[in-house]
């Protein structure tokens, strides 16, 4: 069950000859690169279905990949970047890729959006809940271009976004994982663990239904190992407060939790600076935070991660696209059953997880995938309930 994904440094930027026509004047930084041979051309052409699986002009399809915030975040800009470096490395001689950061300024969201839309780039990707109305707005004022976007929607009834696929990801499964895990730690005999059956889950804000998912799927898989487990669930209220998230992480070590799953973005770094300093377990979100903790003294508290592997699925929507297959005009929702989301399997997870316990997280994750295990999701979850079960488990 390996989940790892590894987050490379910035590729370097290739000769001015290769950049895109237009790039973002608003990112707050780019990163471009090419292979050497010809390779298909996806440009042209009138709609999206149109212009997939064309043959081959000698032109690379060029792709743009704007991130909210910047890389180094240790969660989906990483994920994402390896991703678009794992596309350069397997696919040079048919894409040409540039990554934007876009900053923090959601204000400069829009015109980084345009600028990339009015380059030559033939596939413009981006991500999360805050680029969801923008490229409703930008993709139907570019009807030859392609827009993926992924962990969240877009709403199609608004007009022709049929040039446009969107793609999120079973959070609640993988945090059902983490639930079965967290739960059968803090009673084992392992070295941070205590004897009291208390973890903790800390997240970004109460009110992202992305973050409520993971919270309901943590819950449910604690449960579903001890009924009687004490889940302490505390809100950040920002995705980038790593020091408030870390007062609430130490505040929940110190009333008894041994292990905490932390899905609050940037600001998780706060939750694991906590994990260190109490001698807790952590569990990380979005990617492997122990690899990008690596050689670090936090990284041995960090017992695992949720991880959604964007860039896996970044890489296999640019094959299907280049392939003619991808079904622009849909949104899909990937799963363990995909191999998109999971636990993260590394040195420390071998080294600190007792093989039973790992059998027991491996025998969730195939009840799950089996139909056996219905995870409940936030998705269409009233408040109230919501409510209880986050009540209830504290």
């Amino acid at each position: 069950m390996k989940k790892k994904v590894l987050t490379g440094a910035v590729v370097m930027a290739m000769a001015a000859s290769m950049l895109f026509g237009c790039s973002g004047s608003s990112s707050s930084g780019t990163t471009t690169a090419a292979g050497e041979t010809a390779g298909e051309e996806a440009a042209g052409g009138d709609a999206a279905e149109e212009t997939q699986g064309e043959e081959s002009t000698g032109e690379k399809v060029k792709i743009a990949l704007l991130v909210t915030g910047s890389f180094g975040d240790k969660a989906f800009n990483d994920s994402a970047q390896a991703g678009m470096e794992r596309l350069m490395n397997e696919m040079g001689d048919q894409v040409e890729v540039q990554m934007i950061e876009m900053g923090n300024d959601k204000t400069k969201f829009e015109g980084s959006m345009l600028d990339a839309s009015e380059s030559d780039a033939d596939i413009i990707i981006t991500g999360l809940w805050d680029m969801k109305e923008i490229t409703e707005q930008v993709a139907q004022e570019f009807p030859e271009k392609r827009y993926i976007i992924f962990d969240t929607d877009v709403d199609y009834s608004l007009g022709d976004l049929s040039n446009v696929y969107s793609m999120s990801y079973k959070q609640n499964e993988c945090a059902f994982l983490a639930g079965v895990l967290a739960a059968s730690l803090t009673t084992s005999d392992v070295e941070y663990a205590n004897d009291d059956a208390v973890i903790g889950f800390v997240g970004a804000r109460d009110t992202a239904v992305v973050i409520n998912d993971s919270a309901v799927g943590y819950i449910q898989g604690a449960q579903f190992v001890n009924p009687d487990i004490k889940v302490m669930v505390s809100y950040v209220g920002s995705y980038v407060d790593s020091a408030t998230a870390k007062e609430l992480a130490l505040t929940q070590y110190s009333s008894g939790a041994d292990c905490v799953f932390v899905a609050a973005g940037p600001a998780s770094v706060g939750v694991i600076e906590a994990a260190a300093e109490s001698q807790r377990y952590v569990i990380g979100v979005d990617s492997d935070q122990a690899l990008a903790y690596e050689g670090q003294e936090e990284a041995n508290y960090i017992v695992s991660s949720a991880i959604k592997n964007v860039g896996d699925s970044l890489v296999d929507a640019v094959k299907k696209d280049l392939a003619g297959e991808l079904p622009y005009g849909e949104y899909q929702v990937l799963g363990l059953e995909d191999g998109v989301v999971g636990l993260a399997d590394n040195e420390i997870y071998q080294s600190i997880v007792p093989e039973e316990i790992q059998q027991a997280v491996n025998d969730a994750k195939d009840k799950i995938i089996s139909g056996e295990i219905e995870v409940n999701t936030a998705y269409g979850m009233d408040e109230a309930t919501l409510n209880e079960i986050i009540d209830s488990a504290q």
